[in-house]
């Protein structure tokens, strides 16, 4: 491509202006992705993909449109604007949409100092293919193995926005991931799992060698499963589901659903949601984290803010239209596709952990189930109501007894969040670092 970003989203911009939009916003992207699959020690798919890709949002008065394009010429972006103008005449009106004020916007235009790109050249395929044949050799060895699927990818990419108010700003990113899923067991008997690692720098990842050894150790720890006891047990989540529940509190604080009023915390603003003493906390500048950002997708700062402190909710998730229709202001949580309006969003987020480690939350609660992955989910966000479908280990006098599967938990999400008990197991690196948790008395569907 012979022109920068910066000059391409400029000009779709004034093809914008032209087209007889009021004020626009418009935000570019370039970048590449490879991935590799590889089955029974043979390549089974690899894929290459490059590309650009560019969205416009037009105003022609409190009326807004979205369009998007993958074509940089001229007569393209002036077709692309026409047309998004011509939408956003038909438009209905809305009071609560529009730009920032130029005085709003963030100081901070790219992503200096939070390494969000791995310099190193990117990954030969055969390196690529050489970690997941490692990662399945590995879960291959364990005896009891049958089937093994392993993967591994890069991506890298570079974003431009601006908008008619006087921003703009760029940044880049870059991925890099093995990951593995094992089988274990025969016929109707069969179980599965799972491992696999994402980092911005290669250098950080983990190895192949004990991303597949360990996708083969849970899914052997799987076999025999069989559905639990039905009654009211303490319920302990792997940390690799344990997000789910802040998941859920995070969309019931998401200024999107206190607007439309389907919050089952909407009226908690202010008061307790969390226990004493824990807190959740947003921090989009994390260094070498794969969810920082230098600004929003509305070009507004971003900046760390507890969500949660000390076990008090402070405030909603919001962007510029949801800030207005609550009255209140905006938290820099603007997210955006090329072809939609922002909606707010969460970035890196940490949950308090506690002093005790998982064995020590299983020798706490005695009997009852230790959660590894969780299937569907019925959840009513206006009261909180929860029902998952749960596979794990059941637990008798602090110690994994058997694995176990078929079984449903039930609560209601506005409890469970207050009775949350952390062990001290998060995963630092990850954009969403939430340990283990311990809720006691849910409700167990088995046999």
């Amino acid at each position: 491509m012979s022109q920068s970003l910066a000059d391409l989203t400029h000009k779709l911009l004034e093809a914008a202006r032209a087209a007889g939009a009021d004020a626009a916003d418009a935000l570019s992207r370039q970048g590449s992705s490879l991935s590799i699959d590889v089955r029974g020690g043979k390549l089974e798919h690899a894929e290459r993909a490059e590309g650009f890709e560019a969205g416009l949002r037009v105003f022609v008065g409190k009326r807004q449109a979205c369009v998007s394009g993958s074509d940089s010429r001229s007569e393209t972006f002036a077709m692309m604007a026409e047309r998004a103008v011509a939408m956003a005449r038909e438009a209905p009106e809305d009071a609560h949409i529009g730009l920032a004020d130029p005085d709003q916007l963030s100081a901070r235009r790219d992503a200096e100092g939070l390494e969000m790109y791995d310099p190193a050249p990117e990954p030969d395929p055969a390196a690529l293919q050489d970690d997941a044949m490692r990662a399945e050799a590995a879960a291959l060895a364990q005896d009891g193995i049958s089937q093994v699927e392993a993967s591994a990818g890069y991506g890298a990419s570079e974003v431009y926005m601006a908008a008619t108010n006087g921003f703009s700003g760029s940044y880049k990113r870059s991925s890099r991931s093995t990951s593995c899923v094992a089988i274990a067991g025969t016929g109707a008997g069969m179980e599965r799992d799972y491992d696999g690692d994402g980092r911005i720098f290669q250098a950080d990842l983990r190895s192949p060698d004990e991303i597949g050894a360990l996708a083969a150790e849970r899914a052997l720890q799987r076999v025999g499963a069989t559905a639990p006891k039905t009654g009211s047990y303490p319920v302990l989540f792997d940390e690799r589901v344990a997000v789910s529940l802040i998941g859920h509190l995070l969309g019931a604080v998401n200024g999107a659903a206190i607007a439309r009023g389907s919050s089952f915390l909407s009226d908690r603003l202010g008061e307790q949601v969390l226990p004493e003493g824990m807190s959740l906390v947003e921090d989009p500048l994390r260094v070498r984290v794969g969810n920082s950002r230098p600004f929003d997708a509305e070009g507004l700062t971003t900046r760390r803010r507890e969500i949660v402190s000390d076990g008090i909710l402070t405030g909603w998730t919001l962007d510029l239209a949801t800030a207005r229709k609550l009255g209140m202001a905006s938290t820099g949580n603007a997210a955006r596709g090329l072809s939609s309006p922002p909606s707010p969003s969460n970035w890196n987020l940490s949950l308090s952990m506690g002093e005790a480690s998982r064995a020590d939350l299983m020798a706490q609660m005695g009997t009852g189930l230790l959660v590894t992955s969780m299937i569907g989910s019925t959840i009513n966000p206006n009261t909180g109501d929860y029902s998952r479908g749960a596979a794990g280990f059941w637990v008798e006098n602090g110690e994994i007894v058997k694995p176990v599967n078929e079984c449903t938990i039930a609560g209601n999400l506005r409890d469970m969040l207050q009775r949350l008990i952390p062990a001290n197991d998060g995963k630092t690196w990850r954009a969403t670092v939430v340990p283990s948790l311990l809720v006691e008395g849910m409700t167990i569907a088995g046999s």
